[in-house]
């Protein structure tokens, strides 16, 4: 990033102070007021903690509200409850039996409703199914599945009977569902016969067939038949979710749970390119989001909510499922591109179902944005209220074409930080309470306490850029990765004493605004999606005639990053297109359409260090700004830079 400009952006953001006569969904009516609860849960986390985990259904109250501090740490210790009854069971028990829960929408318009009894008694159809096949708490269950009505209640499921969960995003090659169900070792895998997204087939149950083989825990597949395909169905491992579903009981007790065992193991890419599995306990996980999603949106129970994210991505379970269910609220969940069939798709959607509530991803944004105002011109979206997202920086350009065309200047944008690490968005605002500012990703929330420091640790001046750190836990924060207790040492907590390692850059404003303005470390955000270098250079380097590459990623107007490649051929190998082509098919093949990058460079060297270690850093400086303003004395040979110049700047890149 161009650390000037951006510094530009920043000192020339205002302050935006959202205009609204109340805010119905909590007692906090004032920003004073608002500010005064920040102060108080900040100073004293186990007192507001305790308060709101009462506003749950426990059925038996904690001993201990926190115990430990970063990185080993408890929240409500020996609280006994469930996480599904306090998305589903509580809201009947006030009398909202009957109110939309959940309305289901598909690409070809296809839709189902339900109601909090009917969402229940689905949930309970499969719990018990899931009980049959012997899962009981602790076990694993995968989920690979697109954004389904029933992914929604296998998840709940889960939750009911204290199943731990993964859910895997349905575009994934088949090595990258290999490789999460290798690590996660499911009992059961849900799927669906296949999918479609832009008219395209995507033939799930036939990627898992391909993989099972190399998962010996996998009892049994269950697959939802989405689109009456012919799959092969083996005799005594693979069950039509219809037929198990149908006879099954509407009555399944749930599992009483320690608000701090496991409950969802979320992968995501790290640095070695081995993805990292996130474990999060399920209690903790939906105590915190019910209330910050409650403050994040300002919920109250006659929303109708939705989030645009994948169920593959942690985004949708903390927002779409559990921040929305907690509070009682009706969860749009939409099978498709949201530019599909047509462009205006997403205006039907929220003119159609009267959507107040919307949290999406800045990716989305700027594209409707790069598509102009015509086709939002025919609709009423009059009944918006809140808009938030979450994923990448969000550029100030598009903030006010959000807040002024798309919003007519009545909405709250909430641009928020989170990671799946964090499990929901620690940096953000309140809606209606907080003033908004441009290009920001708001204030550290309820209970969580950031720092900015130098290599060294040390708090940096204000307004300058260093590493964004948390000081406290709060409940929802990872407590391991799966099975690799040492490798959640050293990734999070090794680098600054006793603080978790963001390994984002960022800087906090004069008035108390934090900026994150991209990863410290070799991963990179395309469309909100976290993808590693490591990981795509891996399939790169498969390739005949690839000596070595490099992989970063460079400012997209719609995807927020997108990853572009250099590659150092063999001897005898020249960069023609059928090589590209690999390449590109490749990395596909390893990871999936997501990581497609936007074109091949290829070199004659690359920029290394004395240690042989290629500067990433330096590739991107010369990509973004034509020239190199870093330090450069630990290249073994500075010359390269002329040459990369060169060659970037005759690439067809530009």
């Amino acid at each position: 990033m161009d650390v000037s400009r951006f510094s530009q952006v920043v000192s020339t953001s205002k302050i935006i102070h959202p205009k609204k006569e109340k805010v119905r969904s909590t007692s906090i009516g004032s920003t004073e007021a608002f500010q005064e609860l920040l102060r108080h849960s900040q100073e004293n986390p186990a007192e507001f903690w305790d308060s709101v985990a009462r506003e749950l259904v426990w059925y038996k109250p904690w001993n201990e509200t926190i115990s430990g501090k970063l990185p080993d740490f408890r929240f409500f210790v020996d609280g006994i409850s469930n996480p599904c009854i306090n998305l589903i069971d509580r809201h009947i028990d006030n009398g909202a039996g009957n109110r939309t829960a959940l309305i289901w929408e598909g690409e070809n318009g296809d839709t189902k409703f339900y109601t909090y009894n009917m969402l229940l008694s689905e949930v309970n159809r499969f719990a018990n199914v899931l009980r049959s096949f012997g899962v009981k708490k602790g076990d694993c269950v995968a989920i690979f599945l697109p954004n389904l009505a029933e992914a929604i209640i296998a998840v709940l499921a889960c939750f009911r009977i204290g199943a731990i969960y993964n859910t895997i995003f349905s575009g994934y090659s088949e090595k990258s569902l290999a490789d999460r169900l290798i690590s996660f070792k499911p009992k059961v895998v849900v799927t669906a016969d296949a999918t479609k997204r832009r008219a395209k087939i995507n033939r799930l149950k036939d990627k898992v067939d391909n993989v099972i083989p190399t998962i010996p825990s996998v009892e049994a597949v269950i697959i939802v038949n989405r689109l009456d395909s012919e799959v092969q169905m083996k005799e005594g491992r693979d069950y039509w979710w219809q037929e198990l579903t149908k006879n099954a009981s509407i009555v399944c007790e749930p599992e009483r749970l320690e608000a701090n065992e496991s409950g969802i193991v979320f992968y995501t890419s790290g640095t070695t390119g081995k993805p990292k599995g996130v474990l999060h306990s399920g209690m903790a996980f939906v105590t915190q989001n019910y209330t910050y999603a409650k403050y994040h949106m300002d919920h109250h129970n006659d929303d109708v909510f939705w989030c645009t994210a994948d169920i593959g991505w942690l985004t949708m379970h903390i927002w779409g499922i559990t921040g929305a269910l907690a509070n009682g609220v009706t969860t749009i969940v939409y099978e498709g591109a949201i530019d599909y069939p047509t462009k205006d798709r997403f205006y039907q959607i929220i003119e159609t179902y009267r959507v107040n509530k919307l949290f999406t991803a800045p990716t989305a944004l700027r594209m409707l944005k790069s598509m102009g105002e015509k086709p939002l011109e025919k609709f009423d979206l009059s009944c918006l209220d809140v808009i938030s997202l979450v994923g990448e920086p969000f550029d100030t350009e598009t903030w006010h074409w959000v807040y002024e065309v798309l919003g007519k200047k009545k909405v709250y944008i909430n641009n928020t930080w989170g990671q799946t690490e964090t499990a929901g968005s620690p940096i953000a605002g309140a809606a209606w309470l907080t003033p908004m500012k441009p290009g920001s990703s708001g204030i550290p929330f309820l209970g969580a306490v950031f720092d900015v420091v130098d290599e060294e640790g040390n708090p940096v001046k204000p307004s300058q850029l260093g590493n964004l750190i948390i000081r406290k836990p709060f409940p929802m924060l990872c407590r391991t990765l799966w099975k690799e207790p040492e490798r959640y040492y050293k990734s999070y907590f090794s680098q600054v004493d006793g603080s978790y390692y963001t390994s984002d850059l960022a800087l906090i404003d004069d008035d108390g605004y934090i900026w994150v303005v991209g990863r410290s470390d070799d991963v990179f955000n395309v469309a909100g999606h976290r993808l590693s270098t490591m990981e795509m250079e891996s399939a790169v380097l498969e390739c005949e005639g690839v000596s070595e590459c490099a992989i970063i990623g460079i400012p997209d107007e719609i995807k927020g990053e997108i990853p572009l490649v250099f590659v150092r051929l063999s001897d005898g190998f020249n960069g023609t297109a059928k090589l590209e082509k690999r390449i590109n098919d490749n990395i596909i093949k390893q990871i999936g359409k997501i990581a497609r990058p936007k074109t091949i460079i290829f070199t004659n060297v690359l920029p290394k260090t004395v240690s042989g270690k290629i500067m990433r850093r330096l590739l991107k400086e010369i990509v973004v700004s034509g020239t190199v303003s870093s330090d450069i004395t630990g290249l073994e040979d500075p010359t390269t830079v002329v040459h990369l110049q060169k060659v970037i700047a005759e690439s067809k890149f530009y």
